[in-house]
């Protein structure tokens, strides 16, 4: 196995990316950058991947871009492998789950703002630091992490560069839900579970618009999909029937 790598584990309808880096807390070297849009085209193409879990290996969840490859995190450009990765991160299709233990700093922190939700164990700490060493992150992740934690927030995390703590993070709206070590993983089965036998139509046009990425005539488009694909009826019928529903929708290829 590789020193630096992500490690993909698929368990039933759930996909895990496992950010590996020993020695260095789980930094994201260029390889691992460029690795990450590739294994989610993969995953997003799986039609038994239903939810992704992102996490790091060995209690620690990442500690950021590897600053050994500073040329690239400098370059400001649309091939910024660092931006190019949490984009592509934040774009996929299905709902992403980030289990976050211990440090989650820097470009770490923003892999896990891409994702759509963030639970931590009670050892979590969070940071951004471009003012710690001189540099401007790219722009969609600032203003991702803005989105999710308000301006004041986002701004004392970018121009401090200080750790917060689990606790703070869950105040913030930084991370949706805090567990103890050992309750962090049994949480993160049952809500992937939860995701994934719920129906994916629902899911994915709620990603969708949550998101802002549906105009009116993709809303539409969904709208026709819960009607004609039979998804609302079974839906409504299992609450009738006091039983589960037997979801059935899975993406067009096309649109």
């Amino acid at each position: 196995m590789a020193d630096a790598e992500l490690v993909v584990e698929v368990t039933g309808t759930v996909a895990t990316v496992v950010i590996r880096n020993p020695g260095r807390r789980n930094a994201m070297t260029t390889a691992m950058w460029r690795q990450l849009p590739v294994l989610l085209d993969g995953l997003a193409a799986d039609p038994a991947v239903r939810v992704l879990v992102l996490t790091g290996a060995d209690g620690t969840f990442c500690a950021g871009a590897d600053l050994g490859d500073l040329d690239e995190v400098l370059n400001p450009g649309d091939g910024n492998v660092v931006d190019v990765a949490e984009r592509r991160l934040a774009d996929f299709a299905k709902p992403t789950v980030a289990a976050v233990r211990g440090a989650c700093v820097g470009g770490g922190c923003l892999l896990a703002v891409a994702c759509d939700l963030r639970l931590a164990a009670d050892d979590a700490r969070f940071g951004v630091p471009p003012a710690r060493l001189g540099l401007v992150y790219p722009a969609p992740a600032t203003r991702r992490l803005t989105r999710l934690v308000g301006p004041s927030t986002a701004k004392h995390l970018l121009f401090t560069g200080e750790l917060v703590d689990a606790d703070r993070a869950l105040r913030t709206g930084l991370v949706d839900e805090v567990l103890s070590g050992t309750g962090l993983a049994a949480r993160i089965d049952a809500l992937t579970a939860t995701i994934a036998e719920r129906s994916q139509l629902s899911v994915a046009a709620a990603k969708e618009i949550v998101d802002g990425r549906a105009d009116a005539d993709r809303i539409g488009w969904w709208h026709g999909q819960a009607r004609d694909s039979g998804e609302a009826r079974e839906g409504v019928a299992a609450f009738h029937e006091r039983r589960p529903a037997r979801f059935g929708w899975t993406p067009p290829t096309s649109g």
